[in-house]
């Protein structure tokens, strides 16, 4: 029997995101996925909005002032707010059943990474290295928020980000798919000479608490990244988006 797995999304669309940022909206207009609602624009960012009439149902251009009053200082959203439906996303399931048919697939699973930031800039490293899909618990990870969305730079509309309600059984189904679990833990003796399998699964805790114990002991294998300790300014570990590009850099490389 399949164990079933709940997603922060059904398999309809449901909602209506907000995203700003031109990385962020360029991204998300380029999806065939979305229908769009509303383009949002500052007067400045005309010529952006010419290149994707045939995408949006409605266009609003507002003077610089009024935008601002209404979205804030245009530092955060470069001029640019998009309203757009949410797209069916897969389930567990339905995309480990695709990367299982791969010769080669990396999947991260983020224990209590809970910072938008974190999160938006370990979607990008993904995109960029070929990771697929992101998995986090329902209960301690933030939704596909509109800050969120900018921290990604347009990685969230190609990254899958999977919320399940629970990570120890998600660990054992991607096991049962023949997947080898890495759990990245700060104070474990460093392995230099790990190889990956070709079916990897990279498991990364919060900064400051680590991977849970309960979630720990459901890995394969525990390992650390190589760094330098530098005592003088006692610098021992890596912001947890920095552990997983360099992470994902190892597994694309071997």
């Amino acid at each position: 029997m399949m164990t079933k797995f709940r997603n922060n999304k059904s398999n309809k669309n449901q909602g209506i995101h907000t995203i700003f940022g031109q990385h962020s909206v360029k991204a998300a207009l380029q999806n065939e996925k979305r229908q769009h609602i509303e383009l949002i624009i500052s007067k400045n960012q005309v010529n952006f909005s010419k290149k994707y009439e045939s995408k949006i149902q409605k266009i609003t251009i507002l003077p610089q002032n009024e935008f601002a009053r209404r979205f804030g200082n245009e530092n955060a959203t470069q001029g640019l707010v998009l309203k757009t439906k949410d797209f069916v996303k897969p389930s567990l399931e339905e995309f480990v059943k695709v990367q299982s048919k791969k010769s080669k697939s990396v999947i991260l699973i983020l224990d209590q990474v809970t910072d938008p930031q974190n999160i938006g800039s370990i979607m990008r490293s993904c995109a960029l290295f070929d990771c697929e899909g992101i998995i986090v618990g329902k209960d301690n990870a933030p939704e596909l928020t509109s800050s969120l969305y900018k921290s990604a730079s347009g990685a969230a509309e190609i990254v899958n980000y999977i919320r399940v309600t629970n990570i120890r059984r998600a660990i054992s189904f991607l096991k049962k798919n023949k997947y080898w679990i890495y759990g990245f833990d700060s104070s474990k003796i460093s392995n230099s000479k790990l190889k990956f399998s070709q079916k990897s699964v990279l498991v990364f805790g919060s900064e400051g608490k680590g991977i849970r114990e309960l979630v720990k002991k459901e890995c394969d294998e525990i390992v650390q990244i190589n760094i330098k300790n530098n005592l003088k300014f006692e610098i021992d570990s890596l912001n947890v988006s920095n552990a997983t590009s360099i992470a994902l850099y190892q597994f694309y490389s071997t």
